[in-house]
């Protein structure tokens, strides 16, 4: 099959009545909109909950009050344009522009909204340069917008000017297209032979997948996957807990045993960042923390891989455990190495969507207090 069309004219959107997209023109008027036939074609337009319609079709909930654009302040880890280094170990590039289709729950859709704020990469020798003079940086992640939206071509110069650095161990490509556009890699033998040329014994080349929820794994997606893998790409899995979408642990677990099934590692379930528009799509964080845990339960030790997290600007706060008191945090990336590992013991608050609402910390322990 040819690569489906892109449409980001929602009218052009054969599902929606006249009058839904009246009363869409608000959100439109806020927020981008694109999609492909190829997606939208796994919508069930009878159910008007159908969960891929709520990942992809706008909602008039979008322009509850709620958040901010860049939530876990992603500007203070920017040291050039296009290039963040939160974590000693990992750079980002915000390589790509562009998107197989907007996330209705978009966690960047500020690059969209004001791209004259030029946060994507353009200047590619100054990011190989600062890499090359930070050692530490075992790990680069290719992303933007979407990894796989890079042409092969650009993807190559990007991976061969990594790969020219020693202490660049690993390379990951962040996408939703096996999702949104699976025939990105159906229709494109070059990029398996690109993954196969890069991705070595002792340095791998890593494919951030986005599956949110089993239906979007198709036939034509467990091709594409297979194909990367046997091209020697190492595959992970991570997707946000979204109300409406994969919020039910029957779900969210045949999504990680699918994934399991396919070889693929289910690697991080975050917390909704507090994201202007996302209120709707967002799930409390205990509330999130049960459904996790049960949808775990229904799984094998494969499927059972992912740890459930948040996005934080201090670095990515895993939720650990509950009693009927108390929640437990830990800090299991942090963006200063002395707060790695530090746990947070908090009064629980089941209203609470993100750390910061946590108002009562009973007791922090630093993870060198701690006994063995």
């Amino acid at each position: 099959m040819s690569a489906p069309e892109y449409i980001n004219d929602i009218s052009r959107v054969k599902g929606i009545s006249d009058k839904e997209l009246e009363s869409l023109k608000p959100v439109m008027d806020k927020f981008e909109f694109k999609s492909n036939e190829y997606y939208l074609s796994l919508i069930n337009w009878d159910d008007p909950g159908d969960p891929i319609r709520r990942i992809i079709i706008p909602c008039r909930d979008e322009l509850d009050e709620w958040g901010k654009l860049d939530a876990s302040d992603e500007k203070k880890y920017s040291v050039m344009p296009g290039l963040q280094h939160k974590y000693s170990s990992t750079a980002v590039f915000l390589a790509s522009d562009s998107c197989g289709g907007y996330c209705r729950y978009c966690f960047r859709k500020r690059l969209f909204i004001h791209p004259e704020q030029k946060e994507f990469l353009t200047d590619y020798q100054a990011a190989y340069d600062y890499v090359r003079r930070h050692k530490e940086v075992n790990n680069v992640l290719i992303t933007g917008g979407d990894g796989l939206m890079l042409s092969t071509g650009k993807l190559e110069e990007i991976i061969r000017n990594l790969r020219s650095i020693d202490h660049v161990r690993i390379i990951r490509i962040g996408t939703k297209l096996l999702s949104y556009n699976p025939y990105r890699v159906i229709n494109d033998p070059e990029l398996s032979e690109l993954i196969k040329r890069y991705s070595l014994p002792d340095r791998r080349i890593y494919m951030m997948l986005h599956f949110s929820h089993p239906r979007e794994i198709t036939d034509i997606s467990l091709d594409s996957c297979d194909m990367l893998i046997k091209s020697g790409g190492i595959l992970c899995n991570q997707t946000p807990l979204l109300r409406g979408v994969n919020d039910d642990p029957q779900i969210l677990g045949e999504l990680f045993n699918k994934l399991s099934y396919m070889g693929i590692a289910p690697y991080y379930i975050f917390l909704c960042r507090p994201t202007v528009g996302n209120l709707t799509y967002a799930v409390p964080v205990e509330e999130a923390f049960h459904i996790f845990q049960s949808a775990r339960g229904l799984c094998s030790g494969l499927g059972k891989r992912a740890k459930i997290t948040m996005s934080h600007a201090d670095g990515k706060i895993e939720v650990v455990a509950m009693t009927e008191d108390n929640i437990i945090f830990r800090i299991h990336r942090a963006a200063d190495p002395d707060d790695s590992g530090k746990i947070f013991i908090c009064r629980r608050n089941s209203q609470a969507y993100w750390f910061d609402d946590y108002s009562e910390i009973l007791e922090t322990v630093y993870h060198q207090d701690l006994e063995y």
